[in-house]
């Protein structure tokens, strides 16, 4: 009981970021970690629930038609795929290298994320739908490898792909994002139910608040400031720079 008492108000706050700027992660999974669920089940639970609050977020965009088409179908194919490569390449590559990596380049997008005056633009890049596809398969692809890879705040890193490359509204760069993590989550999570590495009786109350956090996240992302947008990727950036620091100091939360 307390340990739900615990979690339940931070996977909603996870759930609430995740569905306006991605990164939820950082904040659900190291939740589960603290309370005492470990290794293959808290990565296994908190897949179940940000699955599940993912498929809401992900409806009520597609619901307000706040997806961009052309470049979500090959992304989230891509995504798969980028996925599945990933995880193969990290049985071969230094965790170490690849976080000094992600040191460097998250400052890097947390600066362009903040210098970018028109951030919350409402129209779209005028571009071909052969570009379209070639960009959407490209972010999906790449991100796709993170996720498969690393992981923390792929979802973030989707939707600034989808603004800062193929050059979407905000609303639609939300939804694309979402749906093409959903698909990522689903891929990953289809493997851990099969291994049994889900706690239930915790997964099935946080995901209730998961729910709640990505509807009324991806409501406020849908229907009243876009705006708000830039900032929460700020913090998630941020958020996500502090996990990495820690894990190359060899710190563990």
């Amino acid at each position: 009981m307390v340990q739900l008492l615990i979690l339940c108000p931070l996977i909603f706050l996870a759930g609430f970021i995740d569905s306006i700027a991605g990164g939820g992660g950082l904040i659900s999974l190291n939740s589960y970690q603290a309370v005492g669920i470990r290794d293959q089940y808290a990565l296994g639970t908190n897949k179940f629930s940000s699955f599940i609050g993912c498929t809401v977020a992900s409806i009520n965009f597609i619901r307000t038609r706040n997806v961009h088409v052309p470049s979500l179908i090959p992304a989230v194919i891509c995504a798969l795929t980028g996925s599945f490569l990933g995880s193969n390449v990290a049985l071969g590559l230094s965790g170490d290298t690849f976080n000094l990596i992600m040191l460097i380049a998250t400052p890097v997008v947390a600066v362009l994320v903040f210098l970018k005056k028109d951030f919350s633009q409402k129209t779209e890049k005028t571009r071909t739908t052969a570009s379209y596809v070639v960009l959407g398969a490209l972010i999906g692809l790449v991100v796709g490898f993170y996720d498969g890879f690393y992981g923390p705040g792929a979802g973030m890193f989707m939707q600034f792909g989808f603004i800062m490359v193929a050059g979407l509204e905000v609303k639609k760069a939300c939804g694309n994002a979402r749906i093409v993590n959903w698909a990522s989550n689903l891929a990953a999570l289809v493997n851990f139910l099969i291994h049994g590495f889900v706690a239930y009786e915790v997964a099935i109350v946080c995901a209730l608040f998961s729910i709640l956090g990505n509807f009324i996240g991806s409501h406020l992302a849908i229907k009243k400031d876009v705006k708000i947008v830039r900032p929460v990727m700020l913090v998630v950036t941020g958020l996500l720079f502090v996990k990495l620091v820690l894990d190359y100091a060899g710190v563990t939360m």
